[in-house]
């Protein structure tokens, strides 16, 4: 039976992990204190935590979450990134600082209540964010109605164009005439 503070950590770390719409679970061993400061500050904006954690705490509040198959990476130093809101920013994040840090290293994540590979967080972090997608959609759905008021258009255009090209041919307007 956990203490009462062990408890109340659970019981917040299980919160969390049943919230998080992306947990990315690190090995964050060799990282300085001003390395983990700055990491928090990029994630914060984006609206996703940076965690150090106790491997059995975070079994516990997994298993609590309704979360299996952390087991295989809840060894050594432990540190969840809880992404709430979109999931493509925080992994990018991550996945940037792990590679030019050469300290942080990604065990795997959890993605919809479901384990994930370290390669599949690569595969997340490669998503465009959510607004670049909103936008192809938006242009994908208008290019055929702008084609087709560039067609509709087109017609009343000719006709516009052959009264034109047909008064030149005949001397030009008569309010041109007039003027002279």
């Amino acid at each position: 039976m956990p203490t009462p503070q062990k408890a109340v950590v659970i019981d917040e770390l299980t919160d969390q992990l049943s919230r998080a719409n992306l947990a990315i679970l690190t090995d964050y061993r060799g990282l300085k204190v001003g390395d983990i400061q700055g990491l928090r500050a990029q994630l914060r904006p984006q609206n996703a935590e940076f965690h150090i954690a106790k491997n059995t705490f975070t079994r516990i509040a997994a298993e609590r979450a309704g979360i299996n198959g952390l087991e295989p990476v809840l060894e050594g130093p432990l540190a969840l990134v809880l992404a709430y809101g979109e999931v493509a920013g925080p992994a990018k994040t991550i996945s940037d600082f792990a590679r030019t840090s050469r300290i942080l290293t990604i065990k795997g994540g959890v993605l919809e209540s479901r384990f994930i590979s370290p390669s599949d967080i690569e595969d997340v972090a490669s998503l465009p964010s959510r607004e670049v997608l909103l936008g192809k959609l938006v242009g994908m759905l208008a290019s055929p109605m702008a084609r087709t008021v560039g067609v509709l258009g087109g017609p009343s255009r000719s006709v516009a164009y052959v009264l034109t090209s047909r008064v030149e041919q005949l001397g030009g307007a008569p309010e041109a005439q007039a003027a002279d």
